[in-house]
């Protein structure tokens, strides 16, 4: 069972009476269904309905700890802050360390990651597990990338990507039962309506693939990779169009290579019928 530390994410601490009744009405997540053994994916959206910041929400004595990208720990704590006007909330950078961890034997005092339901896959902060053998970075990586679980910074940008896009539809980051949260209503649309074209889907080549690469069908873009691991990677597609060039039977490439295209494990969605005749529709999925 080995860990890695992760310098690449920081935590905010939220303390104080209104905590969970604040963020609660903000977040993607239902916050009351945090349970104190997890560490649950959420997400704060833009008016529109994109991620503009993304973390795991974990419970501590007498409030909630978000695990974030480091580089965006700042702002998103000044736009918490903006949202909290006379709330009783305290809203605190940590200089508590992050550690992910994993393999069967999860640790007593680690956090279930909530994001990879079909691996074993904790969070430890503040000190690394005791008897367990380090590991670099970038196997830990490479596992987030094989089970198709996306970051905000590491694979996408802020205000780039809906819930969907990303399959927190799927991973328990948005709950669509709760009621409101900042971008609910446009999120909400999609998923009643079934108006989520773009999904993240898991790329295989005969080689190494690379970051920003097109996946084309019949000379025409049907996605896009947003990280590789060595032959593998992450890539957003637009599954109306996969599903046209399958009815074609028109091949997959990146720069000319045979590639495949899966759905992660953990997500339920399908790729839509197409005849194959039909003119792909443009447009984004809202």
């Amino acid at each position: 069972m080995p860990f890695t530390p992760l310098s690449d994410r920081a935590v905010l601490t939220l303390t104080g009476a209104d905590t969970e009744d604040f963020l609660q009405g903000l977040v993607t997540a239902d916050v009351d269904a945090v349970t104190a053994d997890a560490a649950s994916p959420a997400a704060l959206l833009t008016p529109q309905g994109k991620v503009m910041f993304e973390f795991l929400i974990s419970r501590i004595d007498e409030g909630l700890r978000l695990d974030t990208p480091a580089e965006m720990r700042a702002e998103l704590k000044k736009r918490l802050t903006l949202y909290r006007l006379r709330r009783k909330v305290e809203i605190a950078e940590s200089d508590t360390a992050v550690f992910a961890v994993w393999g069967e034997d999860g640790d007593a005092n680690a956090f279930v990651d909530r994001r990879f339901p079909d691996a074993d896959v904790f969070r430890a902060y503040g000190a690394p597990p005791v008897g367990v053998d380090e590991a670099p970075a970038a196997d830990f990586r490479a596992l987030r990338i094989h089970n198709g679980v996306a970051e905000l910074g590491a694979d996408y940008g802020p205000s780039e990507m809906f819930p969907h896009d990303v399959l927190m539809d799927f991973s328990g980051g948005v709950s669509f039962k709760k009621g409101c949260f900042v971008g609910q209503e446009v999120v909400s649309r999609m998923q009643h309506r079934g108006t989520a074209r773009r999904r993240l889907m898991l790329v295989t080549g005969e080689a190494p693939l690379m970051a920003n690469s097109e996946i084309l069908a019949g000379g025409k873009s049907v996605g896009e990779i947003l990280s590789t691991e060595d032959a593998s990677g992450l890539a957003l597609v637009r599954i109306d169009k996969l599903a046209s060039a399958a009815a074609r039977g028109e091949a997959l490439t990146v720069d000319g290579m045979p590639v495949g295209l899966e759905i992660p494990g953990f997500a339920g969605y399908v790729i839509p019928e197409s005849r194959g005749d039909e003119p792909d529709k443009a447009g984004d999925a809202a």
